[in-house]
């Protein structure tokens, strides 16, 4: 008589995409949605940067470049390399963060992308087959109004359940209106 071997626990895979380097509290609230499941946790981690040059155009743009000179390419890779160096070490200590607040089961894994961030994110749910997306930012009142906001951008294109949360806000503060990320809307 063969006794079955217990079935091995599928990893349930959430991508998280986030406007900047999480805190303790983004951390511990982020592994809280998932504490009560039985199957080992995978988060996969992504991160937006700024193309230098991108950035630079838009901005002096903004200002009125045509009279603004543009730095040159030296120095638009050296922005690029300082941009990327902080956005690995950003990435890093949230891994780090997610991965301590997390269970012994929980694996972290992370990216950086120069792509449009809810692209990038449609691109990781698909790769991953995540089975949730969550989107942790700042308060946009204004893109969330006229919800052209990440969060607004990745529920018309993504189809698995997506939750926007307040980076650096308790649940508590969000739910009772008194955070940042609370609108009368």
């Amino acid at each position: 008589m063969n006794d079955p071997s217990p079935q091995e626990s599928q990893p349930y895979d959430v991508a998280v995409l986030f406007e900047q380097e999480l805190s303790s509290l983004d951390a511990q609230q982020l592994t809280a949605l998932h504490e009560g499941l039985d199957d080992p946790v995978v988060y996969h981690l992504l991160l937006p940067v700024e193309d230098a040059a991108a950035t630079m155009a838009t901005s002096l743009g903004v200002l009125g470049g045509a009279d603004l000179a543009m730095p040159d390419a030296r120095s638009l890779g050296d922005i690029d390399r300082a941009v990327r160096e902080e956005g690995e070490a950003a990435l890093q200590r949230s891994i780090d963060l997610v991965r301590a607040a997390g269970k012994p089961t929980t694996t972290v894994r992370g990216a950086l992308t120069h792509d449009d961030p809810v692209h990038a994110l449609s691109d990781l749910v698909t790769q991953s087959g995540a089975a949730e997306a969550i989107i942790l930012t700042t308060s946009h009142v204004f893109s969330e109004f006229f919800h052209v906001d990440w969060a607004s951008r990745a529920e018309r294109k993504l189809k698995v359940p997506t939750l926007h949360l307040i980076e650096h806000e308790t649940f508590d503060a969000r739910a009772s209106g008194a955070g940042e990320g609370a609108s009368l809307i």
